[in-house]
C-alpha cells in the first residue's frame, strides 16, 4: 500500500508520448494507389488543405502502412503484402526491412506520417493479426506484433509551420495519433512504463476546502465542493482515509453522466409572477410521471434498464435507446461517434437478457460548415472536419456490424462551434421471456469481449464538465477507439448464450467501465471483484485504471455457478474472450481486490444513495427581441431555391449513401424515397418479423433555434414533429413511444436550468395530450466551450425520437408525388409562427413567435389522418417542418419528378399576421401539418375521414 496526493495519483499512468526520432524495429509495408488510379482520400485531403488556404500543396496521396514483427522473413512479408494488403492491379507496394531507411521522397514532395499513439486501440491491426495467424502466413513467429499507420505524400513546398498546422488540422489527430513530419519515426510495440498496482491511500480527511477542490480538479473527478465534503465526512466517520480506487468509483457513480443529478435533484423555479416553486426530481415529476400516469399495458420495461422496451406483436417486443457522445466527438470525431454508436448497440445487447439490434439512428448538431478559419475558437476543430469524422465513425461501426442505419437528422447552428452534439441510437427486438433479468448472490461476474486498456479513463466524469481549449490534451485519455468486428463477435455469442439460458443478468460496460457495470448490477446484493483477473491489452495499468477504464466492446454477465463452464466454452469457441473477474455476494458491499490486497471496500448504500442533494436555482426570461412577423420578399422563387440549399434543409444524400440501410433485409421505407431515391423521407419503416406484415416506423424531431425563444414551445414542437414523422408513413399514433435526449449548457446557471424545467414540463404536457409515453432518455449537460475567460454555450437542444407500429406494411406511405391529376390536401392549420424558422434565418432576422402545437386539436388530427392512411386513401404524405409549405411542396415534387400547383388562398390560416400573409402561408413552420396526395376517386372518402379537421 502507498499513500499519495489525490490529484497526482488520479493523474498517474504510463507514458504514452510519441516515439523517439528513430526507425521502428519492424518490417514496414506501404501500399499506395498506382499513379493512374483514383485516390479518393488524396482528393478529399487536398480539398481540405486548400480550404485552409494551403494552396502551396498541389497534390496529395495516401499510403496505407503496416508494421510487422522483425522475426518474419522477407519471403513471408512479401507474400503478406502481395496476398493480403495490396491489389496487384490497383496498388504499388513498398517493403522495407527492419532498420532500412525509406527512400527519400521525390523532389518537391513532403511526407507526413500518422500512427496510433501507444495504448490507443488499432482495430485494423488487431483484425490483420488474427487473419495472419489463422492463415499460417506467419508460421514460426510467436507473439506476432502488428501496427498500422498512414503515410501522406504531398506535392509542393509549403512553409514548415504551415505544413505542421495543416497536418494537425486535416491529416492527423494528435489527441490519439503520433504525427511525424520530416522523420520516419513510428510507434511500434506495446506501451512502456510501469504503474502502481495495489492500494493507493489518499490524504483527504484533513484537507481544507481549497485542497478538496484542487483534488477534484486535478484528478478530473468532476465532483463539487459539497460532494467532496460529503466524501470527506463519510470516511471520517469510518475512521480512515479513502483509497484512490474508492474515490474514483464514487466520482464515476456520482457523475452527472451516470447519476443525472440535475434532473433528479431539487430545483427552486421562479415563475413569471415572481412565485418560487420547489421541484423535487424534475425527471420523475414530468417525463416519468407522464409514462406512469398513461400506464400503457404495452410498455414492458421503461426507465429501469439499458433501453426502453414495448410490445410489438404477440410475445415479441422492440427496445430503443439513444445516447449522446458529444465531448469525445469534439476531441476525436471519428472515434467519438464510432464508440457512441458502439456503446448504444451494447445498450441494446444489455436490455433485458439481450436484444438483437435491427436498426441504428443518428443525429448531428455542428457549427456552420462555411465558418471562416480565423473564426474558429482556439483548440477546436472546424465543423466540416467534425461532421466528416462523425459521419465516418457511425458509418464504419454500423456497416461493419451489419446493422442498418435508417433514420437521423442534421442541424447546423453557430452555437455548436467547439461543442458538437452527436446522438446515436439503436433499435432491437426480443421476446417477452427475455425482458426481465436478475442477479443472485454466488453468481460469477464474467467480463466478455474486449480487453481493458488505458483508453477511456475518466470518460464519465469528462462528459460531465465543460470543454475548453485545453481539452484535446488534458482529456485525451477519455477518448476511446472502437472495434466493430470484435463487438459483432460479442453480439453473436451473447445471443446464443441467452437462448441457451447460460446467464441471469447482463449489462454493457460503458461509462465508468467495470465500476459502473458491476456497481449497478450488484447494488442490491454486493460484489467482490478480482482486478488482477481482468484481461489487459498491455501491461502497466494501475489498479484503479483497470477498474474505471471505458475500453470498448465489453459486457458484464451474472452467471450461475453451474452454467459458468458452458458459457466460457461457448465464447471460447468463437474466439471471444470471457473471464470470471469476481462474484456477486450478499453483504451489499463493493469489495475490490488486486491479488491478495483489498484496494477498495465500500457500502453500496453510500455509493448509490449518498450523493448530496443541493438546491439549484432556476428562472427563464425570454429574449427581448421584436417580433418581425412575416417580412415580405422581393422574390419568392429565389427564396424557395435558397431555402432548399440552406444547411438545415439541403440534401443529406452524401451522408445517407455512406450508410448501409439495406443490410438484414428489413427496411421497407428507406431514408431516401421517390423516382430517383433522392427525396427526404419522413420516417423510415422496418419489417422486424419476416412472417408478419406489421411494420415499425422510426422518426425524430428537433430544432435548435426555438429553445432560446420559448423552451416549452421547442419541446412540444419537437414531440409533435417526431410524431408527424411516423404518422406520415402510416404509423399508429396511439401506439407511439418517445425518447428524450436533452443537451444543455451549464445548468448551474439559473437561466439555463429554467429553460430545462420548461422543456421538461412541455414533455409531460405533450406526452399526456398525445397519449405517447416516454420509455427511455438521456441527458448531456455542461455542453459549453471555454476559451480563456469567454464561454460559448450550445443552444438548448432536445432531440425527440419516436417509434410506432405500422399496422399493415402494404399501406406504408412515402412522400413523393405519384401521378398527375391527383389532388393535394393541406391537413392542419397554419399560423404566423416564424420564430426560429429557416425563412427568418435567410432574412437575417431574430425573434418571432415559436411554433406551438395545439395539444387539444393535434392528437385528434393525427388519429384521423392515420385512419385515412390505414384505409389506403392517400398516394403520398409529407410532414411540413423546416421551410414550411414551400419547401415541403418542392420536396414532394422533385422526389416524384412531378410538378404541382397550390392555391395559397385556400391554405387554412389562423390568426393575424404582421407583414405578408402569403409569406406566412409559405414559410411558417407551424406544427401538426401534412401535405397529402389523394386520387380523385378517393377524395370524397378522404374528406369524410378528415371531417371536422382543418
Amino acid at each position: 500500500m502507498t499513500t499519495a496526493s489525490a490529484g497526482a495519483a488520479a493523474a498517474s499512468g504510463a507514458d504514452s508520448s510519441a516515439p523517439a526520432d528513430r526507425l521502428p524495429n519492424a518490417w514496414r509495408i506501404e501500399v499506395f494507389k498506382r499513379p493512374e488510379q483514383a485516390d479518393p482520400e488524396g482528393v478529399h485531403a487536398l480539398a481540405a488543405l486548400h480550404e485552409l488556404e494551403l494552396t502551396a500543396v498541389t497534390a496529395a496521396r495516401l499510403g496505407r502502412g503496416t508494421l510487422l514483427s522483425p522475426a518474419l522473413g522477407r519471403e513471408q512479408v512479401e507474400r503478406i503484402a502481395r496476398e493480403v494488403l495490396a491489389d496487384p492491379v490497383l496498388d504499388e507496394v513498398r517493403v522495407l526491412a527492419p532498420g532500412e531507411p525509406p527512400a527519400a521522397a521525390p523532389e518537391g514532395w513532403q511526407r507526413v506520417l500518422c500512427a496510433p499513439l501507444p495504448g490507443v486501440m488499432d482495430p485494423v491491426a488487431e483484425s490483420l493479426r488474427a487473419l495472419l495467424v489463422r492463415s499460417g502466413l506467419t508460421q514460426g513467429v510467436e507473439d506476432l506484433e502488428v501496427a498500422t499507420f498512414r503515410a501522406w505524400e504531398l506535392e509542393g513546398e509549403p512553409a514548415p509551420a504551415d505544413l505542421r498546422e495543416a497536418a494537425r488540422r486535416v491529416l492527423c489527430n494528435e489527441t490519439i495519433e503520433a504525427l511525424s513530419i520530416g522523420s520516419e519515426a513510428l510507434p511500434f510495440g506495446v506501451p512502456t512504463g510501469t504503474a502502481q498496482r495495489g492500494r493507493v491511500e489518499l490524504t483527504l480527511l484533513e484537507a481544507a476546502d481549497d485542497e478538496l477542490e484542487r483534488i477534484s480538479r486535478e484528478g478530473q473527478l468532476s465532483l463539487s465542493l459539497v460532494e467532496m465534503r460529503e466524501i470527506q465526512k463519510h470516511f471520517a466517520e469510518l475512521g480512515r482515509e479513502p483509497s484512490l480506487a474508492e474515490l474514483e468509483t464514487i466520482a464515476q457513480t456520482w457523475s452527472e453522466h451516470c447519476k443525472h443529478k440535475t434532473l433528479t435533484g431539487l430545483v427552486d423555479m421562479r415563475r413569471p409572477d415572481g412565485s418560487v416553486e420547489r421541484i423535487d426530481n424534475l425527471l420523475k415529476s414530468t417525463i416519468a410521471r407522464a409514462t406512469h400516469e398513461l400506464d400503457k399495458e404495452w410498455c414492458w420495461s421503461v426507465f429501469v434498464d439499458n433501453a426502453g422496451t414495448v410490445q410489438f406483436e404477440g410475445d415479441w417486443g422492440v427496445c430503443f435507446k439513444v445516447e449522446t457522445h458529444n465531448h469525445p466527438s469534439a476531441i476525436d470525431p471519428y472515434g467519438g461517434a464510432g464508440t457512441g454508436i458502439g456503446g448504444v448497440i451494447r445498450d441494446i445487447l444489455g436490455a433485458g437478457l439481450g436484444a438483437k439490434p435491427i436498426a441504428n439512428t443518428d443525429a448531428f448538431c455542428v457549427g456552420p460548415l462555411d465558418l471562416a478559419p480565423e473564426e474558429l475558437p482556439k483548440g477546436s476543430m472546424h465543423p466540416r472536419r467534425i461532421l466528416r469524422g462523425v459521419v465516418s465513425g457511425v458509418r464504419d461501426y454500423g456497416n461493419r456490424m451489419g446493422i442498418p442505419t435508417v433514420s437521423g437528422g442534421l442541424w447546423v447552428h453557430e452555437g455548436y462551434v467547439g461543442n458538437p452534439l452527436v446522438y446515436a441510437g439503436t433499435v432491437g427486438i426480443l421476446k417477452r421471456e427475455h425482458v426481465d433479468k436478475s442477479v443472485a448472490p454466488g453468481d460469477a461476474i464474467v467480463a466478455v469481449g474486449g480487453r481493458t486498456g488505458r483508453d477511456g479513463i475518466h470518460g464519465a466524469t469528462f462528459s460531465s464538465i465543460e470543454l475548453s481549449e485545453d481539452s484535446e490534451t488534458v482529456s485525451s485519455h477519455a477518448v476511446q477507439i472502437g472495434n466493430a468486428i470484435q463487438e459483432k463477435g460479442v453480439l453473436d455469442c451473447l445471443l446464443a448464450a441467452r437462448d441457451a439460458g447460460l446467464y441471469r443478468g447482463v449489462t454493457d460496460c460503458g461509462a465508468g467501465g467495470f465500476s459502473s457495470a458491476v456497481g449497478e448490477m450488484g447494488e442490491e446484493t454486493g460484489a467482490e471483484v478480482w482486478l488482477d483477473r481482468a484481461p489487459l491489452k498491455y501491461p502497466g495499468l494501475s489498479s484503479h485504471e483497470v477498474w474505471i477504464s471505458e475500453a470498448q466492446e465489453r459486457m458484464v454477465l451474472s452467471v450461475p455457478p453451474d452454467k459458468l463452464d458452458e458459457l466460457l466454452a461457448l465464447f471460447a469457441a468463437e474466439d471471444v474472450e470471457a473471464v470470471q473477474i469476481g462474484v456477486f455476494t450478499d453483504d451489499k458491499r463493493l469489495v475490490l481486490k488486486d491479488g491478495d490486497e483489498v484496494v477498495g471496500d465500500m457500502a453500496m448504500a453510500f455509493l448509490h444513495d449518498g450523493t448530496p442533494r443541493v438546491v439549484r436555482q432556476a428562472e427563464f426570461k425570454a429574449p427581448e427581441a421584436a417580433d418581425p412577423g412575416a417580412p415580405g420578399s422581393p422574390d419568392l422563387n429565389a427564396d424557395v431555391v435558397a431555402l432548399l440549399g440552406s444547411p438545415n434543409i439541403c440534401s443529406r444524400e452524401w451522408i445517407i449513401r455512406q450508410y448501409d440501410h439495406e443490410v438484414q433485409a428489413r427496411t421497407v421505407l428507406r431514408p431516401l424515397v421517390g423516382e430517383r431515391a433522392d427525396g427526404p423521407g419522413d420516417g423510415s419503416v422496418l419489417q422486424p418479423l419476416p412472417d408478419s406484415k406489421r411494420g415499425l416506423a422510426i422518426g425524430c424531431g428537433g430544432n435548435p433555434r426555438t429553445g432560446r425563444l420559448d423552451p416549452w414551445a421547442m419541446a412540444a414542437a419537437n414531440i409533435d414533429e417526431a410524431l408527424r414523422n411516423v404518422v406520415a408513413v402510416g404509423a399508429d399514433p396511439t401506439r407511439a413511444a418517445l425518447l428524450d435526449n436533452f443537451s444543455w449548457g451549464n445548468c448551474d446557471k439559473p437561466h439555463n436550468l429554467g429553460a430545462l424545467v420548461l422543456s421538461a414540463e412541455a414533455c409531460y404536457d405533450a406526452a399526456m395530450a398525445y397519449g405517447a409515453p416516454f420509455i427511455s432518455g438521456k441527458d448531456s449537460l455542461h455542453n459549453e466551450y471555454r476559451v480563456g475567460d469567454q464561454t460559448l454555450s450550445i443552444p438548448p437542444t432536445l432531440l425527440i425520437s419516436c417509434i410506432a407500429p405500422v399496422p399493415d406494411l402494404t399501406r406504408a406511405v412515402s412522400m413523393d408525388l405519384k401521378a398527375a391529376g391527383n389532388r393535394l390536401y393541406l391537413v392542419g392549420e397554419t399560423r404566423c409562427e416564424l420564430g426560429g424558422s429557416e425563412y427568418l434565418v435567410l432574412r437575417g432576422l431574430d425573434g418571432g413567435v415559436a411554433p406551438r402545437p395545439d395539444l387539444a386539436k393535434a392528437p385528434r388530427l393525427f388519429q384521423a389522418l392515420h385512419g385515412a392512411l390505414a384505409q389506403g386513401l392517400a398516394e403520398s404524405c409529407h410532414d411540413l417542418a423546416e421551410g414550411g409549405l414551400a419547401v415541403g411542396a418542392a420536396e414532394m415534387a422533385f422526389a416524384g419528378e412531378r410538378g404541382l400547383e397550390i392555391d395559397l388562398a385556400s391554405v387554412p390560416f389562423d390568426g393575424d399576421c404582421a407583414g405578408d400573409a402569403n409569406v406566412a402561408r409559405l414559410f411558417s413552420e407551424s406544427c401538426s401539418r401534412f401535405l397529402v396526395e389523394v386520387h380523385p376517386d378517393r377524395a370524397a372518402a378522404f374528406e369524410a375521414a378528415l371531417a371536422g379537421q382543418p
